[in-house]
This record gives structure tokens, C-alpha cells and sequence, in this order.
């Protein structure tokens, strides 16, 4: 992703997908640390390796700057920017904040004494946000709660990465008018407000339409009450549980639809969204978080209240209502202009430089392809 960015050499730091650690350069290199089952393991897997790990890139690698993926891993970094500080190694601090992060977690999984949890996350991000140089952000309600924390922090706003070079390329496999199917696009957790969709799909009298649910079952739980909805609603024959499936697929999924809806209720920038106008598929979606900054409702898709199955209801019969042709066109010139490799390397080419100048600035601001890059060999971990 970042791997062609001129003057930096990227160290990433994550987890392996088996309960062994591993090295290895692929492009970048990357330092994965083992994926234990339990995710409160995972949790103190992070928290006890990554300080050492991350501190020893500092100082023997001797990285300028560190990008943490969430307010939360950040307390790391900030925790080794003020070691490094002491032997004259401190490196920029960027926190990167994707999503709602304060309320995120509770809406994917049950979680245990949440009020000890959600303090001690808080106070976590807190620190962090405090020793930062600067912060990415992917939509404008990421920005305004990053300075809600931070409000002098500088920002630098743009969406996650996404390979978008197979959803520009992909054909449609029949005109969007005359396509029936209703696509879901995202991991199956309650957060994501399927059994909504699925609500409002048993009662939109479309007996032509199939509606495939495209996704990793990531609530095991939910993925079972959402089956049992199904048959309970007597559209089992109709509804598809694909799971996970490649870029690629996914694409085709898009390209054969007549909408793809992401009933969520919390979000940061779902890039799914962009990858579907891509494929000149409109969209329905929630009016929460970051949505409204892709969706102009009406226009290049449609926006809806989110938990309420019967306004995606009524969205649902609008697009089966409407020659929906010129809504697709808009949504895929739309999506084609927000997005790009390009501009993904030129909003991290523009963070970098302004956390290595410690420049101040309350505002936000968006990338613009084809700044000119750092001249200096630095180092970062994303």
C-alpha cells in the first residue's frame, strides 16, 4: 500500500494468522506477533510484545515516526516516544482514528464490566492523543471526535485503502435497470443492523429479488439469529449466505446488483460503499458517522435512518421504483473522484511531512495527489 511512498521505509507491526510469531519483507517488513484464541489475550499479547518490539525499531532501526492504527494502540507509542525522549530517539506520534471509537467495540461483541473497560480504553486514548504529532482521520465525524480529544492537533483526512483498481475495472454483468438483487457487503455482528435488511427485504414484495449477504460471520452468535430470522420470515430459499469471498468476487457480487445496502449503525468510512459506486451500483446506507460525506441522498444513492427497518423499507421500494440509471452514473463519477492509490500515497506523504515539521493546525484537511515528497530517508511503522 504504502510501499512505493518515495524516501520512507515502512516496518509494520500486527499479528500473524496463527499462534506464531513471524518476520518476514514483503514490500515492507513485517514484525507479526502470535494470534492467540481469546481476544483478551490478543489484547495482552499486544500491550506486553509490541512496547519492546516497537521500542527497538526506535532505537536500533531508528524509526522518525510511528502511525498507530487507533487512539488505543497510540498509548504504546506515546509510551515509547517518551522512553526515546530520554536517550534523545523520541519519534513523531500519529494516531490514526477510522472509526466511532469510543462506542465501536460495544456494538460488535458483548464485552465484560464495560464500565472498567471503557474507562480504562479512555484513559488510554487520552495519553495518547496528548503526546501525538498528528492524526489521520477518514471522515468528518473521525475529525470531530479526534477534536473533541485533541482540538490543536493537526489533521490530515482521507479514506482507508482500498484496491479499487478491480472495482473501476469490473462489468457490469447487466444493465443496473434491469438487475433485481440486493447485495450486503461486511462482517455479520449486530453493529451492522442485517436483521434490519432482512426485515425490510421479507416485506418488499419483490419475489425476483435474492438478497446475499456477502461477509465473514465475525459474531458467530448473530450469524445463527440471523439464519433463524430467515426461515422465521420464510425467505431462506431467497437470502444468501455467502461468507467471504475475494476482491474480485465481490466486485461481480456489485456488478450484478441492483443496490447494495449497509444498514449499520456505526461506521467510520465504509469503504465498501466507494467500491460498489465503483461498479456503477448505487447504495443505500445509514445516515450515521461518515455516510453522508459519500451518499448525497437522492443523487448518487440514498440515505436512511438507521435502526428502522421500515424507512430501509421505503428506500428499498424507491430503487425497485425508479429507473435508477442515472443515480449509478453519478455514484460511480462520484466514487471514482474520492478515491484512488494516488491520493491514498499523497494523504500519507502530506501526514508525514506535517508530523515530522510539529506543524499546529485545528483544522482538517484532505490530501491532494501529487505533493511533493520528503527529501529525507525517515522511517515509519504503520
Amino acid at each position: 500500500m504504502l510501499a512505493g511512498l518515495p524516501g520512507y521505509e515502512i516496518r509494520v507491526i500486527g499479528f500473524a494468522t496463527s499462534a506464531r510469531a513471524r518476520q518476514f519483507h514483503e514490500q515492507v517488513d513485517f514484525y507479526l506477533l502470535p494470534q492467540l484464541p481469546l481476544s483478551l489475550l490478543r489484547y495482552l499479547t499486544f500491550f506486553v510484545m509490541a512496547p519492546w518490539l516497537l521500542g527497538w525499531l526506535t532505537i536500533r532501526r531508528k524509526a522518525d515516526i510511528i502511525v498507530a492504527q487507533s487512539p488505543f494502540e497510540g498509548a504504546v507509542g506515546a509510551w515509547v516516544k517518551l522512553l526515546g525522549r530520554l536517550i534523545g530517539r523520541a519519534p513523531r506520534l500519529i494516531i490514526e482514528n477510522h472509526n466511532n471509537f469510543e462506542v465501536d467495540l460495544f456494538l460488535q461483541r458483548s464485552v465484560p464490566l464495560p464500565g472498567v473497560y471503557r474507562a480504562m480504553m479512555m484513559t488510554f486514548a487520552r495519553f495518547a492523543f496528548r503526546h501525538a504529532d498528528a492524526t489521520r482521520v477518514v471522515s468528518s465525524t473521525t475529525a470531530e471526535r479526534c477534536r473533541a480529544f485533541a482540538p490543536q492537533l493537526p489533521q490530515v483526512r482521507f479514506m482507508t485503502w482500498s484496491d479499487t483498481d478491480v472495482f473501476r475495472h469490473t462489468p457490469r454483468q447487466m444493465p443496473v435497470e434491469q438487475a433485481v438483487d440486493i447485495v450486503y457487503a461486511g462482517v455479520l455482528r449486530p453493529g451492522k443492523g442485517v436483521h434490519h435488511l432482512l426485515d425490510a427485504f421479507a416485506r418488499l414484495g419483490h419475489p425476483q429479488a435474492r438478497l446475499q449477504l456477502v461477509g465473514p460471520p465475525a459474531n458467530a452468535d448473530y450469524a445463527a439469529d440471523l439464519h433463524r430470522q430467515a426461515q422465521a420470515l420464510a425467505i431462506s430459499q431467497r437470502v444468501q449466505f455467502v461468507g467471504a469471498v475475494s476482491q474480485s468476487r465481490l466486485a461481480e457480487y456489485f456488478a450484478a446488483a441492483r443496490v447494495m445496502v449497509l444498514p449499520s449503525l456505526s461506521e467510520g468510512l465504509p469503504r465498501v460503499i466507494v467500491e460498489a459506486m465503483m461498479t456503477g451500483t448505487p447504495v443505500i446506507g445509514t445516515r450515521i458517522s461518515g455516510i453522508p460525506d459519500i451518499i448525497q441522498d437522492g443523487e448518487n444513492s440514498l440515505l436512511i435512518v438507521p435502526d428502522d427497518a421500515d424507512d430501509l423499507l421505503r428506500a428499498l421500494r424507491q430503487i425497485y421504483a425508479l429507473d435508477v440509471t442515472a443515480m449509478a452514473a453519478q455514484a460511480r463519477s462520484f466514487a471514482l473522484d474520492f478515491f484512488s492509490p494516488d491520493k491514498y500515497a499523497a494523504g500519507y506523504q502530506q501526514l508525514f511531512e506535517i508530523a515530522l515539521r510539529g506543524t499546529a493546525s485545528t483544522a482538517a484537511t484532505s490530501a491532494e495527489p501529487g505533493k511533493p515528497g520528503a527529501t529525507d530517508n525517515k522511517s515509519a511503522r504503520e
